[in-house]
């Protein structure tokens, strides 16, 4: 008589029953839904989403009740997880890239020239050698430093007649911004670390919808982003990552609303909240 081999899922139902829980204690304690754990006893991989997480459901799984998968996972049939191919759309020729550059540096050289050379046979032909009075316009000034400027008279001597309008040097109003003191900077903003304690993957966008990163992540590793960086994250297999930020650490299957996934939006400030949709 052939004994048929016991598959992962009936094995994980035998230990359940052992260990005297029902499904529902099972899906409370691991923050899956009952549909979830009843599709794992089942061994209904295509009910569950892709491979890494199935996997990593099994193991949460396995973890719970002290049974080891890792001689039967490769009897369960499982696709194995392929890495995403990261395909290049754009690419420029760096003769191109030079070209383009050094166009651009001609076009600012000509504007440069074309403005400032009138400008200065403008300011030669009309003051000529003599050098005028510069005067902010963000300041007046008073009648003390106008009469420094004039030629000191000695006491014996009559006084100096006023000086033509003709002669006398012209205050040219300038427009250079007057220093201010500098803003204190802002403080740096803090970062937010994902810990992979199991295997799972990540898919992180930018506020404006970029996406910056999306692979799988083995455990033991770790990814770090600016607070003001990202804008919205989904992480697979929540339960078996921790997300920290400030210091203190966030419970990402709060954000999980089924198959174990988190889906997460990231203030500028590196507050977290669930997706509104």
């Amino acid at each position: 008589m052939k004994v048929l081999a016991v598959g992962c899922g009936e094995q994980l139902r035998q230990a359940r029953e052992a260990a005297g829980l029902t499904v529902a204690d099972v899906a409370g304690r691991l923050h899956m839904p009952v549909q979830v754990v009843a599709a794992l006893e089942a061994e209904q991989w295509e009910r569950l989403g892709a491979p890494v997480f199935v996997r990593g459901q099994l193991r949460s799984y396995a973890k719970l009740l002290g049974v080891e998968l890792d001689g039967l996972l490769e009897q369960a049939r499982i696709a194995p997880v392929e890495p995403p191919k990261l395909v290049s759309h754009t690419h420029t020729p760096r003769l191109r890239r030079m070209a383009e550059n050094l166009g651009r540096r001609a076009v600012y050289v000509v504007i440069t020239a074309v403005l400032a050379v009138p400008a200065w046979y403008a300011f030669q032909g009309k003051f000529g050698d003599s050098a005028p009075n510069t005067a902010s316009l963000d300041v007046v000034p008073d009648p003390a430093s106008l009469a420094a400027t004039q030629p000191a008279v000695a006491p014996d001597e009559p006084a100096a007649r006023p000086r033509p309008a003709a002669e006398r040097t012209p205050y040219i109003a300038s427009i250079a911004p007057v220093a201010r003191p500098s803003a204190e900077a802002a403080p740096a903003a803090s970062a937010m670390t994902l810990d992979f304690r199991g295997e799972s993957w990540v898919e992180v966008s930018a506020p404006d919808g970029a996406v910056i990163e999306k692979a799988l992540v083995r455990a033991g590793e770790k990814r770090s982003y600016a607070a003001g960086q990202v804008g919205r994250m989904v992480v697979g297999n929540a339960s078996e990552v921790e997300l920290r930020r400030n210091g203190g650490s966030v419970d990402l299957t709060t954000y999980a609303r089924g198959n174990n996934v988190a889906r997460f939006t990231v203030s500028s400030d590196g507050s977290v909240a669930p997706v509104s949709h």
